[in-house]
């Protein structure tokens, strides 16, 4: 138990390095055009993306690579990971998820080595989207689903909002308030996610994330990659 929260910590920590500190998932956009202006808008929105947008979607991916990964079918792993690799709304969004993924995978596969992490780096020529490494190597080591999942959503919630800390600019407390109210909406966001059976019935529902997404491509001053 000892051992599987250390690695869950340590890969899930903001000093892991795949770069998720250079994106803001659109949140960028959001600022500038007004839409996020201070701690209860970043709160609202977050709670959207987390229920009805790429907070809900990647759960959903998550959960299914864990298991797949779990059982060794690797057929159905990799079937996960091709869906995951489409499954954006954006060309930053994809760039965002698979960046962060390959270099996920390629740093555990150096500090945290195992012969399934390797073997999937070569099927899937180091392309993998976030969410799909992060279970495989939960799995693979031995994490429970459910603990690797909140972890995951915990860190992908608490990047968005250092981002915006950093761009309204918000101070750390409110940075913090907000962590906190967006507990509900983590738990709720993994209950959803380990109770779907069959992925083509998840989808999203965010337009607006993606219109700022796409902004963003053009925006004539940017902090973040995304």
């Amino acid at each position: 138990m000892v051992d599987a929260l250390y690695r869950l910590l340590a890969w899930l920590s903001p000093a892991y390095p795949i770069g998720g500190f250079s994106y803001s998932h659109g949140i960028e956009t959001a600022i500038e055009e007004g839409f996020i202006v201070n701690r209860p808008s970043l709160i609202a929105w977050l709670q959207t993306v987390l229920g009805a947008g790429t907070g809900r979607v990647d759960a959903a991916l998550f959960a299914a690579a864990w298991r797949s990964a779990k059982a060794r079918d690797w057929p159905a792993f990799d079937g996960v990971a091709g869906r995951a690799a489409a499954w954006r709304g954006t060309s930053e969004m994809a760039l965002e998820s698979r960046q962060q993924g390959g270099s996920f995978l390629s740093i555990t596969r150096t500090a945290w080595p195992h012969a399934d992490l390797d073997a999937a780096h070569e099927r899937l020529s180091g392309e993998i989207a976030l969410p799909v490494a992060v279970a495989l190597a939960a799995a693979v080591h031995g994490i429970a689903l459910e603990a690797a999942l909140g972890g995951y959503l915990h860190a992908f919630t608490a990047n968005l909002v250092s981002a915006a800390v950093r761009a309204v600019p918000l101070g750390q407390s409110d940075g913090q308030i907000a962590l906190a109210s967006l507990e509900p909406a983590v738990h709720k966001a993994v209950e959803r996610a380990l109770a779907v059976s069959d992925l083509d019935e998840v989808g999203t529902a965010t337009p607006l994330l993606d219109w700022c997404s796409m902004r963003h491509e053009t925006q004539y001053t940017r902090l973040f990659r995304s």
